[in-house]
């Protein structure tokens, strides 16, 4: 059964047993209530009666003449005795009536339901007695009445019922069907209108949104898939060459043996950043965190480049605070600095420098390369974008290293951004914890 099917069955379940019960609750109410008129009529119809035969001599003596009014309206007038031995005026009524009193309500005869009236008349008592199913045809127009106005509604609660399952029905079923169009990757995902109820338009939104971040995930995917073909294409085709070219003897050994050797090793780096990143996206991914000293980590970093800065004939030192508490995991932070230094000794020109700045909670890294141009400080952290603009101009590494710098830093509650004078300094700063860090690990 489709979900609209069961809405309207459920709306309308519930709204004819709303009018069932109304109708019922109804139909006795409005019986009640006729029955109180009526027996209001045989009331006040009795009292005319009774001071009309107060001034007889004999009270309800010329019965018989009044009998033929009477039964047209199926009544009759009975005396009783006033003793309490009657069944029509039992001792617990028979009491107040002896004392005057003006009786009214309902008695049963020989099985038969009565609406009756008492007087004292003259010493004696009477009752006027009408059977109760005289009523029926008084409150029988009113609940017919009550039924048509119940079918009425019946056809209106239905109509509404259906117009409701529909509108709910109808956005949860574009949907399902936008949902299965998900599957299919080659097409652009389509987004479903937002409206009606809060809930529903939420829920359009939550699928928009989920369809957006897909067919972006999708195209950063096929762009990264791309770029790394193309980048893995490079080093291969230069490896095979120079291959081909000493084994044809129309290229040095020595020369071939060199540029197969430094393209194997950038054919390595590159499979080594693929697989960071990989990690990074992946479960596999997890970072400590611990109290650490970015001025340790820094000095650490120094110790590992100081050759290669001694190598490129730039300066490599540290600077900054004695004591630059940070939480986050020693390791990773170990491999961002790395990632930027390495860059940065690569960039910068002979004579040039590069320092390492660690401060609490925060760790820059500065170099006198050529820097970047403002429009490129925002893209600075996407895969190869670097790469993809200098590859041929300048000694860039992977093009992935600043984006695993970026994944490393967010993965431990951080950030990093870039700020550049192109020609004089470029500057990478990395952010972590620090208040955090000093609340969690304070001794209580």
């Amino acid at each position: 059964m489709t979900l609209r099917a069961r809405l309207f069955a459920a709306i309308g379940l519930v709204a004819l047993l709303s009018l069932a019960l109304a109708l019922a609750i109804g139909a006795i109410l409005t019986r009640r209530a006729v029955e109180r008129n009526t027996l209001r009529d045989v009331s006040a119809q009795f009292d005319l009666l009774v001071e009309r035969e107060r001034e007889a001599i004999l009270p309800f003596a010329r019965l018989r003449s009044l009998q033929e009014f009477l039964e047209r309206q199926d009544e009759s007038v009975v005396q009783v005795p006033l003793d309490g031995s009657s069944p029509l005026l039992p001792p617990e009524r028979a009491a107040p009536l002896r004392r005057g009193a003006r009786l009214d309500g309902t008695l049963e005869r020989d099985g038969t339901r009565y609406l009756y009236a008492a007087r004292l008349v003259r010493g004696k008592g009477f009752v006027l007695l009408r059977p109760a199913s005289s009523t029926n045809s008084a409150w029988r127009p009113h609940v017919e009445g009550l039924i048509f106005a119940a079918v009425v509604t019946a056809a209106l609660a239905a109509l509404i019922a259906f117009l409701l399952a529909r509108a709910i029905a109808r956005p949860v079923r574009r949907v399902a069907e936008a949902t299965r169009g998900l599957a299919d990757s080659a097409a652009q995902p389509r987004l479903v209108p937002v409206g009606g109820p809060r809930e529903l338009a939420l829920l359009a939104e939550s699928f928009n949104d989920v369809a957006v971040q897909l067919a972006k995930a999708r195209e950063a995917e096929r762009a990264f898939l791309l770029s790394v073909s193309h980048e893995l294409k490079t080093p291969l085709t230069a490896i095979r060459g120079y291959a081909e070219g000493v084994r044809e003897g129309v290229l040095p050994v020595e020369e071939a043996a060199t540029t197969i050797v430094r393209e194997s090793r950038r054919l390595e780096r590159l499979v080594g950043d693929v697989l960071d990143l990989a990690r990074i996206r992946k479960a596999e991914f997890s970072v400590r965190r611990e109290w650490i000293d970015l001025r340790t980590i820094a000095r650490d970093a120094l110790r590992r480049y100081e050759s290669h800065a001694r190598e490129f004939g730039v300066t490599l030192d540290i600077g900054g605070d004695e004591e630059a508490p940070a939480l986050g995991d020693a390791d990773r932070t170990l491999q961002i600095v790395s990632n930027l230094v390495e860059n940065a000794l690569r960039l910068a020109p002979t004579g040039g420098s590069v320092r390492i700045h660690a401060t609490p909670g925060q760790l820059r890294v500065e170099d006198t390369g050529p820097g970047l141009r403002a429009e490129e400080l925002e893209r600075a952290f996407e895969r190869f974008y670097l790469y993809s603009r200098y590859g041929r101009e300048r000694p860039v590494g992977t093009g992935l290293g600043l984006a695993i710098v970026k994944e490393l830093a967010e993965g431990m509650g951080g950030s990093v951004e870039a700020a550049s004078s192109p020609g004089r300094l470029t500057v990478f700063t990395v952010r972590l914890p620090l208040a955090e860090a000093r609340a969690e690990l304070t001794p209580a």
